[in-house]
């Protein structure tokens, strides 16, 4: 059983970092020179669609994390 969590983890890791990647690539180098980006916005579109992604996958990922931790700690 422990596997299974083990392997989900590795999985949800992977596409937290592909999402986590995505994110970054919409802020990049040309956001440090405008002064206009520092005022508040809403997210739309596919960038709000992202950020709730990634709320969900580090739910998911702490949930499966804690989860594989009670199930390593019980006798076998």
């Amino acid at each position: 059983m422990v596997t299974y969590f083990n392997i989900a983890e590795i999985i949800i890791s992977v596409v937290l970092i592909v999402v986590l990647l995505l994110q970054a690539r919409g802020s990049g180098f040309n956001g440090t020179f405008n002064s206009d980006t520092s005022v508040f916005r809403t997210r739309r579109g596919v960038e709000k669609t992202l950020f709730q992604l990634t709320i969900v996958l580090v739910l998911v990922f702490v949930i499966i994390s804690i989860f594989s931790v009670i199930v390593a700690k019980q006798p076998a």
